[in-house]
């Protein structure tokens, strides 16, 4: 479970942190190898890209069945990046 931020220096939290932190508490209740998840998080001018890395065997776990679990936690986190105030991608990269 690891998390890092391309462009923003470590002691100040972006919004896209809290959004990044409920992404990473979704992903980890879903799947079983829990050390093999991790976030890499690109803020830019437009937004926010968080890309979610876990186990081969995990992958589908998190897509689900026709993506409608990957599609349900975008929702969540555009809903919560709107509240603090950025626009957020969620992609998984198996």
């Amino acid at each position: 479970m690891e998390t890092t931020n391309d462009i923003a220096p470590q002691d100040e939290e972006m919004p896209s942190d809290k959004v990044a932190d409920l992404v990473e508490y979704i992903v980890c209740g879903l799947v079983d190898d829990e050390d093999a998840v991790s976030l890499d998080v690109t803020d830019g001018a437009e937004g926010s890209l968080i890309e979610v890395t876990c186990s081969e065997s995990d992958a589908g776990r998190v897509i689900g069945r026709k993506g409608r679990t990957i599609k349900a936690i975008r929702t969540l986190a555009r809903a919560l990046g709107q509240r603090v105030g950025t626009s957020v991608e969620v992609e998984v990269v198996g």
